[in-house]
């Protein structure tokens, strides 16, 4: 598959065309960033992991029944997917209160949710993603309800899917989000499923496994991400 031009480059990956209209290559950067990409740094080998993570998550979600845009692992840093045109709606599945749903409700975190809430989110960086509903998302014509249907279908799935997956890792699936993109007329989940993307507690120590260890400044970056690899890959 040869790689051809550079078409797109985000926060935390590069994409690029093919000989193949209907495939891009991924590539997965170091690069981090936190609160609308108002801080920023580096982690090293962020890529690599998040490339194998993804890798592992996405043939185990496809195993399922969840359809996604992954092809094969290229190398360690690159991915062969599906092209998509993205849905501008980002999907928050939050099972234990944190984050964003801490601060909006004035909630602690740590409480766990009677049943998983799902949330919407206006993917738009220059409003900070902001939360909507179905409402808005019907009304401004961005997904189809089928469209709907299957991307919450799919959602709800993977929730459950990776739930019993990082338990039998020690991990405790706090929320994730997702995106979801059309390829020839079908709904796909697409972007990656790593630390990155995912809160991650361990199950005895609630010692954070992800990203807000670069958000907040806690230290052992590099060293969890390796961990949540090793984990995975165990």
């Amino acid at each position: 598959m040869k790689k051809g031009k550079q078409i797109y480059e985000g926060k935390a990956k590069k994409i690029y065309e093919t000989d193949d209209k209907s495939l891009y290559i991924q590539e997965f950067k170091d690069d981090a960033t936190a609160f609308d990409a108002t801080k920023r740094g580096t982690i090293k080998e962020k890529g690599v992991v998040n490339n194998k993570i993804s890798t592992i998550m996405f043939k185990l979600l496809e195993q399922k029944g969840v359809k996604t845009h992954f092809v094969k692992l290229l190398s360690d840093r690159e991915m062969l997917v599906k092209r998509l045109h993205i849905v501008p709606v980002e999907v928050t599945i939050r099972n234990v209160v944190a984050g964003g749903m801490a601060k909006m409700l004035g909630l602690k975190e740590g409480i766990k949710l009677k049943e998983p809430v799902l949330e919407y989110h206006y993917k738009n960086d220059a409003l900070h993603d902001p939360l909507f509903n179905e409402y808005h998302i019907r009304a401004l014509d961005l997904a189809t309800d089928k469209e709907l249907g299957i991307i919450k279908d799919y959602s709800f799935k993977v929730n459950e899917v990776m739930k019993d997956f990082f338990s039998a890792k020690g991990l405790d699936l706090i929320d994730f989000k997702l995106e979801f993109g059309r390829h020839e007329g079908e709904i796909l989940l697409g972007d990656e499923i790593s630390p990155d993307t995912c809160r991650l507690w361990d199950r005895n120590t609630q010692k954070k496994m992800d990203k807000d260890r670069f958000r907040r400044d806690l230290g052992q970056i590099e060293e969890t991400y390796q961990e949540v690899l090793r984990r995975v890959e165990d």
